[in-house]
This record gives structure tokens, sequence and C-alpha cells, in this order.
């Protein structure tokens, strides 16, 4: 199956609040939603709800990205090498190495990019 692009759920302003992460992206049927927490020059910090079967294809990004699992389980490529990670979990993905993902259950994560 192919890999979907995620679909962006609506921005609003969270700044200064007191939120559960999981309650900020909400799954949808066949579908990978993505909520931009943090866009700014230094980096993006980015949640994530990939219904089961869902996943990224293998691609690379420029700066060293951390996920952090909030539930859920998923296998996550990176140089050929599988992981698998699950609810408290997290990796971080080295720069310019491929990598892939793909939802074993359906789950969430919180994506965070330090451009440096």
């Amino acid at each position: 199956m192919a890999a979907k692009k995620p679909v962006p759920e609506k921005e609003v302003d969270i700044r200064g609040q007191v939120h559960e992460l999981q309650q900020l992206v909400e799954y949808q049927k066949g579908s990978i939603v993505s909520r931009t927490l943090v866009n700014r020059k230094t980096g993006t910090v980015t949640l994530f709800a990939f219904d089961r079967g869902q996943g990224l294809s293998e691609h690379t990004a420029p700066y060293d990205a951390m996920v952090c699992i909030l539930g859920g389980e998923v296998e996550i490529v990176i140089s050929g090498k599988p992981f698998r990670l699950k609810k408290g979990n997290m990796i971080i993905m080295p720069a310019r190495e491929p990598h892939a993902l793909k939802a074993l259950k359906k789950f969430k994560m919180l994506l965070i990019m330090i451009r440096g």
C-alpha cells in the first residue's frame, strides 16, 4: 500500500494552556492526521495519529528527529534496521539516514525536529 500524505488538522493557538497530548489529534479511518504545535525556523513539534496499516515511505531529513510514542504500536526502520515501538518508547532518527514507519496498530506520536 502506498504511503498517504498526512492530513493537517485545523490550526488553533494552544500556547499558555495545559493540554493532554493524546486529545490534540484524533484518528481518522484509513488516514494519517498531523497537527503542528510549534513551527519555527529553529525546529518543529508535530503530533501524528496513524490508523492501523498506514505509514510513511522511506525518506531522509536534514536534521535529527525525535519520535515519542503516545499510544499504540509502530515499526520504524532506520537505515534498514527495524525497531518496534509502543506507548512510552522514543527513538531519535539520525539526520540524513533513510527511515520509514508503519502502524502495526493505530498509534499516536510526537515528532520533535531541532534544526541546527
